[in-house]
């Protein structure tokens, strides 16, 4: 089931969607409340015109900050510890971790499909893209095992992990680089867990129609049931919280220039069954 979050009469609610018949339909709730009661929606009268709503992101501000995962493919592993900008690695022999690199965005910077990046005039000029499966909990927990971790999940969705290098690289870590106003498009849908099968995932990315990103799911480093066990291990994970699982490699800073988003840069992402995130450098 495709889930959205639309604006309808001032307020921000869930809504099914029937993208082929191009309807929604709203419900009661917001994404966060329909998540948190567990309940699947019910389809309920004709539904609207998908074009005559506005689409906001699916979780427009998560509930606490996004929890991400860094270097989790193979091949991005190496690119951005040859790239210069890892502050996990030393050298070639540390770019595969040993363990999930985790770190967060603020919930703030979330934004829709079709919303524009800000470009941080003054602030940087190091710009980057990264597209990333994420994956939204639904039952929450502490302690999760690896086995159990899929019981866990409420759906999944496509992330831009925007990302400032310079900054990354200035602060020597990753937040402040990956939290500025905007740099967290997401959507356009939350499409639930029992229409998904993450571990085999197409994941693409195109800058102003080049294909910079071709990956797929089954080349994580640390598959989803891995990552929710070890966020979890001392973290109770809640209802609506975010991972996003990281991103393949073809991002800005892996060619030789490094090729930075500038403004009017279009960034689309698609992921299998997920549908597509574009939004504009502006």
């Amino acid at each position: 089931m495709k889930l959205a979050t639309i604006r309808r009469g001032g307020s921000a609610v869930a809504a099914v969607v029937d993208e082929q018949a191009g309807r929604v339909f709203p419900l009661e709730s917001d994404m966060i409340s329909l998540i948190r009661s567990g309940e699947r929606p019910a389809l309920a009268g004709e539904g609207v015109a998908l074009s005559s709503v506005e689409l906001l992101a699916p979780i427009p501000r998560p509930p606490r900050n996004i929890f991400c995962v860094g270097k989790n493919y193979h091949a991005h592993a190496q690119e951005f510890t040859r790239s210069g900008f890892d502050s996990s690695a030393r050298d070639a022999s540390e770019a595969i971790p040993t363990a999930p690199i985790v770190f967060s965005k603020v919930p703030e910077c979330v934004i829709a499909s079709g919303e524009p990046i800000r470009y941080p005039t003054g602030v940087s000029d190091k710009l980057d893209y990264e597209a990333e499966l994420a994956v939204v909990i639904g039952k929450g927990g502490r302690g999760i095992d690896r086995a159990d971790a899929y019981d866990h999940v409420f759906g999944y969705m496509i992330v831009n992990d925007v990302t400032a290098r310079d900054l990354q690289a200035h602060h020597k870590q990753w937040l402040i680089g990956k939290s500025l106003d905007t740099f967290c498009p997401m959507g356009p849908w939350l499409v639930t867990a029992d229409d998904v099968s993450p571990e085999t995932l197409g994941v693409r990315c195109w800058v102003n129609g080049e294909l910079r990103q071709d990956a797929n799911t089954a080349d994580l480093i640390f598959d989803i049931p891995t990552l929710i066990e070890a966020i979890s291990a001392g973290i109770t994970l809640q209802p609506g919280d975010v991972i996003a699982t990281g991103t393949p490699a073809g991002v800005g800073i892996g060619f030789d220039p490094p090729r930075y988003l500038a403004r009017g840069d279009q960034v689309t992402i698609e992921i299998d069954g997920l549908g597509r995130l574009s939004n504009a450098i502006q």
